[in-house]
């Protein structure tokens, strides 16, 4: 599969428009309906490749798309979910900085 081509498993005849939100591969149980005991065999069925991954991000990507910032009438929860998001990532690249100017009690 090269940069911009369909998935080597979408069939254009069964699955019809393509949606990158979709998984096209042979579906699993959900990670939310797995049982604690069955948790490493639904690990060991992941594909662990680079590209499975980032096909793994880019279809969550294109979820958020479609449910926050694609509607016609789309709120302010995408700015929201951005600014928080943000927030935290830079919180934590400065949490080194930051932990060493609290202020202590000498008592």
């Amino acid at each position: 599969m090269a940069f911009g081509d369909y998935p080597a498993l979408y069939d254009p005849q069964k699955h019809g428009p393509y949606d990158p939100a979709r998984y096209y591969g042979k579906q699993d149980i959900p990670l939310a309906q797995v049982k604690l005991g069955e948790l490493g065999a639904w690990l060991g069925r992941r594909e662990k490749t680079p590209s499975a991954v980032a096909g793994a991000f880019s279809r969550a990507f294109w979820r958020w798309q479609h449910k926050y910032v694609q509607p016609k009438r789309s709120g302010i929860a995408p700015f929201f979910q951005l600014v928080v998001g943000s927030s935290i990532v830079f919180y934590i690249f400065n949490y080194g900085r930051l932990t060493s100017h609290r202020n202590y009690k000498y008592h």
